[in-house]
């Protein structure tokens, strides 16, 4: 998932997955060179349940400033790797399209953000197996009449968005006869223009739009019939760099200690546990 998306305020949460530009935007500055018993771990901290910022320290936060915290299901499995290879985690913020940029330059060491292993990506890293797979859907107000809505089919002639620079916004054309918004620089941008009545659906994954709907009660919900809905990857996994053979196979190992249920647990605690609005 596209994928991560910063500040914008949604009443429910995040931002979508699935990038790379020019000059890192941090809200924590990401040293030049690492600690070598410190993980440095990109993410966008404002793509709930994945990652989001917040200003209460708590017990799964990780500080990104002197006033600030991220948290989210991203920060949990960082931190649980990290101590699984014998490392301290730092979380940096960075926009979206800086991560990978980041990551080459050598201002973070991993990217742990809700971002799928596509082949254009592949190019420029390396990644792991996924660390969670997730299922492509799409959110609509509530008393919309695409609420009903099983198949693809029945978004004939609806007017769709999806995030910038994410497979959220690619299959988005997988639609027979869509009305392709522009993509959303964020997530939640997309999300408030599917509550000011701009668009019709957004397109996003199923956990970060439990958390959504959880704190909008005038959203809903879209899933599809099996062969009905998105044909994409929905598995999200962790990017390194391509000379870092040594700790791409030190987070695999890590993973393969992690079980699915346990990997299940994290996510549905996260998604409890976000802020209903996020600044």
């Amino acid at each position: 998932m596209n994928t991560i998306r910063k500040s914008v305020t949604v009443l429910a949460c995040a931002a979508l997955l699935t990038g790379c530009a020019s000059n890192p935007s941090t809200s924590t500055a990401a040293s030049s060179s690492n600690s070598s018993d410190t993980l440095r771990v990109g993410m966008e901290c404002n793509y709930a349940p994945f990652n989001w910022s917040t200003t209460k320290e708590g017990e799964y936060t990780q500080p990104i400033s002197s006033a600030d915290y991220c948290d989210g299901y991203d920060v949990v499995v960082a931190k649980n790797l990290a101590d699984k290879i014998g490392k301290k985690v730092e979380i940096v913020k960075l926009d979206w399209d800086n991560l990978i940029l980041s990551l080459n330059n050598n201002q973070i060491d991993a990217v742990i953000a809700g971002m799928t292993a596509t082949d254009e990506r592949k190019q420029q890293v390396n990644f792991t197996d996924p660390y969670y797979v997730s299922e492509e859907v799409l959110i609509v107000k509530k008393d919309s009449q695409y609420t009903s809505a099983t198949s693809l089919e029945d978004f004939k002639g609806a007017t769709v968005q999806g995030q910038m620079n994410t497979i959220y916004d690619e299959v988005i054309d997988q639609i027979p006869g869509v009305n392709h918004m522009p993509a959303a620089e964020t997530f939640p941008a997309a999300i408030q223009a599917l509550q000011a009545g701009s668009v019709d659906a957004v397109t996003s994954e199923l956990p970060v739009a439990n958390g959504v709907v959880s704190a909008n009660p005038d959203l809903a919900i879209v899933r599809f019939a099996e062969g009905k809905g998105f044909k994409a990857d929905t598995s999200v996994s962790i990017a390194v760099r391509k000379n870092d053979d040594e700790l791409l196979n030190a987070l695999q190992d890590a993973l393969k200690t992690i079980d699915t249920d346990t990997r299940n647990t994290w996510m549905e605690e996260a998604v409890n546990r976000q802020p209903a609005n996020e600044e």
